[in-house]
């Protein structure tokens, strides 16, 4: 009776350890990798509906509220969804969480903006987006 017991408690057992791992690897398959395309227009949404764009010639950073009418941003900096600030700094892309005491490099140079939409500056400064 014992034996009977112990196998059938095996067996529940794989069956639990079997459809927990359906799940995880059903959840990995899902999430999978962004599908990144090089922008056409080059820009990216950021804090309170305003777009930018980078001159990849001098890496200054471009603003505006229409599309239309451009200006420089002058400290070169934008805020990402999360409202950390970036920047160029000396040909590398970094962020400050702190307001711009410390700086750090950002990984894979990518930044999600207020539109959900990721972005990310190749190394000749095209940017590219994708959706997660």
């Amino acid at each position: 009776m014992k034996k009977l017991i112990l196998a059938a408690a095996l067996v529940v057992a794989g069956f639990a350890v079997e459809a927990k791992a359906s799940v995880v690897n059903d959840l990995t398959v899902n999430v999978g990798e962004p599908k990144w395309e090089k922008s056409a227009a080059g820009t990216w949404m950021g804090a309170e509906k305003t777009w930018y764009k980078l001159n990849p010639k001098d890496a200054s950073i471009w603003w505006s509220k229409d599309g239309k009418k451009w200006e420089a941003v002058k400290d070169g900096m934008w805020q990402d969804k999360e409202g950390k600030w970036l920047k160029i700094v000396d040909k590398d892309l970094k962020w400050s969480a702190d307001g711009g005491k410390t700086w750090s490099q950002v990984p894979d140079w990518t930044w999600e903006g207020h539109d959900g939409v990721w972005n990310k500056f190749d190394k000749d400064w095209s940017l590219w987006t994708a959706k997660k």
